[in-house]
């Protein structure tokens, strides 16, 4: 595959790195407006690195816009004359509808909206796909790019704003309840490498296993709590201090947060 990413920033960097992990792609294009922030990238005889869209958008099947949302409309405008038919375009771009996009650049171009996270860059990102009617038939060839990538899955759009909560801030949300974990571990007498070692596997652990049994959470939590013993004595104060409570608050101010974005944009 030939592909481009345009706006190489924190999470087109991200997905840059995946890719070359990988080894998916035949040729890479990386635009940014201060290509020196690539450097790191140098090294990599299939990855060419450049300040014009129009380039990268030339050299490659494959188009990943990974700007700031503020940015997308103009760069559409900017390189409309440089998308021909056979153009994949796949916008990673919060809260940027599929019907914004071809009141762009048009309803005849393949289409694809994607919501990965920051993980990407160490193959485990949670992506979620949605498409226009045209971009259908390219489906596939986004699912496979980012199941090499993480998982994904493929769902309405207008489910895309509470995924870019779930999913992509969620990747914040994990690394807050972490860090806590981590604190909380240096405050019963570990230092803060062990600290952080014993919550990050225990985390990877946990997701793990129910990834792998299929099984609730419930479930697994069951398992561990003993009558009168201290899972449970600690799992009730945190429910008593609003932990599940405070999670769901933050998660839903989020996307109400993304829809004012939304219709800013609108």
């Amino acid at each position: 595959m030939n592909i481009a990413i345009i706006g190489t920033g924190n999470l087109g960097k991200s997905i840059a790195k995946g890719l070359l992990q990988n080894n998916t792609i035949a040729s890479l294009y990386l635009t940014k407006r201060n290509i020196n922030e690539l450097e790191e990238f140098s090294t990599y005889d299939n990855v060419h690195c450049t300040t014009d869209n129009q380039k990268a958008i030339l050299a490659s099947d494959i188009i990943i816009f990974a700007v700031q949302p503020r940015h997308f409309e103009s760069i559409l405008d900017d390189i409309y004359n440089s998308i021909q038919k056979h153009h994949v375009l796949i916008s990673t771009i919060t809260g940027f509808s599929i019907e914004k996009m071809e009141a762009i650049i048009g309803v005849d171009n393949f289409l694809i909206r994607a919501m990965p996270n920051t993980a990407i860059a160490v193959g485990k990102s949670m992506t979620c796909i949605c498409a226009n009617q045209k971009g259908k038939t390219h489906l596939n060839t986004a699912t496979t790019i980012f199941n090499q990538l993480g998982n994904s899955i493929v769902i309405p759009e207008a489910q895309m704003q509470a995924a870019t909560v779930v999913c992509a801030s969620g990747i914040a949300f994990w690394m807050r309840l972490i860090r806590a974990t981590t604190q909380a571990a240096i405050q019963l007498g570990f230092d803060a490498k062990e600290a952080q070692e014993l919550a990050m596997y225990t985390s990877q652990g946990a997701a793990s296993l129910l990834i792998t049994t299929k099984n609730h959470p419930e479930e697994e939590i069951d398992k561990v709590t003993t009558p009168k013993g201290c899972t449970i004595q600690g799992l009730n104060e945190m429910e008593h201090k609003g932990l599940s409570a405070a999670l769901i608050q933050g998660m839903v101010a989020s996307f109400n947060k993304i829809n004012n974005i939304k219709k800013e944009q609108i």
